[in-house]
């Protein structure tokens, strides 16, 4: 693909995705958009919406087999607000992880750190959660990863300190997700610390993990299409 100049960029299609999916879910039940639920609740999509196009949580995942909402539901989001920060977060960190680690890693990390942190919010009993936080923690991590494994502290520092922000920000604020927010920074330093042992440009195997991920996403929501379509 370098070869003849084609260049996948992660970060861009993750917001393009997020974003369709969010107006399609407005769209989808327009009743909701002029309801009130308070500042962080401004143009948020339904619960029944949110569901149809693949919300998670403990239910979903534990009593009715729905593991592919584990991955769908990265990219739904619960609000204007919602989407807006962290649409933000992801035009922030995702071109820097994509230079320090590469494209496929990028969105093999964002991933991973998504199921883990969905996993883990789930197992600790939340019924309906949503959202790309925590990638996104997944992300700060990877870019933690990178700066202790290359010596600079003050790299390392200064997203260590835009992690513990968040992290506060989410005991602050209420209806956050905390859980998915560990889970998606175990996940990702995870990751990050597996392909940080392999530095350089990518290989195979970077491309076969983010191949994995990416044909693992798109089948997820045809899973999710196919129940949505087999329940009406």
């Amino acid at each position: 693909m370098r070869k003849v100049g084609i260049r996948l960029d992660f970060p861009h299609l993750i917001v393009v995705v997020c974003v369709a999916v969010y107006v399609l879910a407005l769209a989808s039940d327009m009743s909701a958009i002029f309801q009130s639920r308070g500042i962080l609740g401004i143009l948020s999509p339904s619960y029944r919406a949110s569901l149809m196009f693949g919300m998670t949580g403990e239910g979903l995942v534990y009593h009715y087999g729905h593991l592919w909402t584990l991955i769908t539901a990265i990219y739904l989001h619960g609000g204007l607000l919602h989407i807006f920060f962290n649409m933000m977060w992801v035009r922030q960190l995702g071109p820097l992880v994509e230079d320090l680690f590469g494209p496929f890693r990028l969105f093999t990390i964002f991933t991973v750190a998504g199921i883990v942190g969905f996993v883990m919010s789930t197992a600790m009993g939340h019924v309906a959660t949503l959202g790309a936080s925590g990638s996104i923690f997944g992300l700060l991590a990877a870019a933690i990863v990178y700066g202790r494994r290359s010596g600079s502290s003050l790299f390392t520092r200064q997203f260590l300190q835009w992690a513990v922000i968040l992290f506060i920000f989410g005991f602050i604020f209420p209806g956050i997700d905390n859980w998915a927010h560990l889970g998606g920074f175990i996940g990702g330093y995870g990751a990050s610390t597996l392909f940080a042992r392999f530095p350089g440009r990518e290989g195979i195997g970077s491309y076969l993990g983010g191949g994995i991920c990416l044909l693992m996403t798109v089948v997820s929501f045809a899973l999710q299409l196919i129940f949505v379509l087999g329940s009406l």
